[in-house]
């Protein structure tokens, strides 16, 4: 969903472009095992993985350009090892539940982008009335209005129905869509003061529970590019794009049932990241 034209995602909603998917062996979840043990499922996945990544890379059409540096200080830092700084990540919170109040100095930069690499890999950027209150929350006041009206073809109600969900983004009864960003850390590759560009690695779950769901909750692993700009006194995106990996070797864990990540999504709550 990058606002500008020289920023090419090669990742799309909830994953990557070439999303590594691992299905569980039949009968270990997500219902009838004869089901899960046919190719039908994986086809599925695919297909939806290429939705998004159709999506973002309509969204990410704009005329505008990445920030630059303004007061031609700004250099490329050494990178550093994420690390707790142990400074309150924001000052307050807004009502649209979205964290903001973050400080204008790199700490606060990268603080910015992990939450907002959160929210925007989510399953409320799908709903339609929720949408423009995370847009205009997180993004810099001059691409809120294009971003909008990209957003709402990319995410219409065919596109809705492909992945699932109804023209107001909800899935069917008894099933929960997932889309959760889990950021493992920061890199800030430009500052300026007023400019910043950092790089958030995620890991993510996305997906649809529910016995009878074709596209069952799977992980990925991308990072996000995020040109923020300090403006109204907070960072807002300017544009942001995304590419797959860095990725480790999928372990062999036990893959749960449909039920317990539906459980597991309603009662953990996420987090406000820091730097």
């Amino acid at each position: 969903m990058s606002l500008g034209d020289d920023h090419e995602s090669s990742g799309g909603y909830g994953g990557t472009g070439q999303t590594r998917t691992r299905l569980p062996d039949p009968g270990d979840a997500f219902g009838d095992p004869r089901r899960r043990s046919s190719s039908r499922s994986l086809v599925t996945v695919v297909g939806v993985v290429v939705l998004l990544i159709a999506a973002i890379a309509f969204a990410n059409r704009g005329d505008g350009d990445s920030p630059s540096s303004t007061d031609g200080s700004s250099g490329k830092p050494d990178a550093a090892a994420t690390a707790p700084s142990g400074q309150r990540p924001v000052k307050s919170k807004s009502t649209a539940g979205i964290p903001s109040g973050f400080a204008q100095d790199q700490k606060g930069a990268e603080s910015a982008a992990a939450n907002y690499a959160v929210v925007l890999v989510s399953a409320d950027i799908l709903k339609p009335a929720r949408r423009p209150e995370i847009v205009r929350q997180v993004f810099d006041a001059g691409r809120v209005s294009e971003l909008e009206r990209n957003l709402d073809q990319v995410y219409s109600k065919g596109f809705l129905a492909k992945v699932g969900l109804d023209e107001n983004g909800e899935a069917p009864k008894g099933s929960t869509y997932v889309s959760r960003t889990m950021p493992v850390g920061t890199k800030v590759t430009d500052f300026s003061g007023s400019t910043a560009t950092v790089e958030v690695w995620c890991t993510g779950v996305f997906g649809m529970t529910g016995e009878t769901s074709q596209n069952p909750v799977t992980n990925d692993w991308f990072t996000m590019t995020l040109q923020l700009r300090w403006t109204d006194g907070d960072w807002k995106v300017d544009s942001f794009s995304q590419k797959e990996g860095p990725a480790p070797v999928n372990g062999d864990n036990k893959v749960s049932t449909s039920e317990d990540i539906s459980k597991a999504v309603e009662e953990f709550g996420g987090f406000t990241y820091a730097r």
